[in-house]
């Protein structure tokens, strides 16, 4: 798919927590922040009825070795259990374009978190995929039953070989944030996960200010107004082309 709806309609970028949700909106885009994944499809299904196009930003776990804390991932496409959809190619071009030291490849979209390495790793065996994430398949999903344009934006926060401590994987408030309370009782029932806890603590910080950093690169609309303007250009110049130099047919060719 191709972006080329007016953009007047505007963009969604659908998140997960609330300092994505934050970085997302300075971008000028309508921001779906859902820390309840019950409820994250109707949502995306409400918000898509408006949408010129839809991004998923964020976060990720990273499923090649090669992926660190803090690094881009640009989606080529999203794979899912029962097939995959290719992100918008333009969009795409744009976003590998504004932030060139990112990866760009299939991310596999999953309605829960992939917590040990063993499952990262299997996930990438199967799917072949670099990362991983809980929204980009709905919103993948959403975008191709709607045909309007999507594209992903992540950086990587837990790497392949790093597992996440029961603690991070608690539940969240429904506005993204952590439920402080929760974290603190899974803390005190398992008190060695703090030092792995930590180390997310200090993975997060990271992608955060990479993706400060990202979301300032790529523009209004996180990038969705220059894949446009780009994609009618290149018409018009098409349009123009035929115009002037008509195609010559095969057989007067030869």
């Amino acid at each position: 798919m191709t972006a080329s709806i007016s953009a007047g309609l505007g963009v969604i970028a659908v998140t997960c927590l609330a300092f994505e949700a934050r970085i997302a909106r300075r971008s000028g885009v309508t921001v779906l922040c859902n820390g309840r994944r019950e409820r994250l499809r109707e949502r995306v299904e409400l918000a898509a009825e408006r949408a010129a196009g839809l991004i998923s930003f964020g976060v990720a776990g990273g499923l090649d070795d090669g992926l660190r804390p803090g690094d881009w991932i640009v989606g080529a496409g999203v794979v899912t259990d029962t097939g995959r959809h290719e992100a918008d190619a333009g969009w795409a071009r744009r976003l590998c374009q504004a932030l060139p030291a990112a990866r760009f490849g299939e991310i596999s979209g999953q309605d829960e978190p992939i917590a040990r390495p063993d499952q990262k790793y299997a996930l990438r065996r199967r799917d072949g995929t670099i990362a991983v994430d809980n929204e980009s398949h709905v919103v993948a999903e959403i975008a191709a039953r709607k045909r309007i344009p999507f594209a992903i934006a992540r950086v990587v926060l837990d790497p392949a070989w790093r597992a996440l401590p029961p603690a991070a994987l608690e539940p969240l408030n429904p506005d993204g944030t952590a439920d402080i309370a929760a974290v603190m009782r899974s803390i005190g029932r398992a008190p060695r996960q703090l030092a792995g806890l930590a180390m997310v603590a200090t993975d997060a910080l990271r992608a955060r200010s990479e993706l400060r950093l990202g979301c300032a690169r790529l523009g209004p609309a996180l990038g969705f107004l220059h894949a446009v303007a780009e994609n009618e250009a290149v018409a018009a110049q098409a349009s123009e082309t035929s115009e002037v130099e008509p195609a010559t047919p095969f057989a007067a060719a030869i």
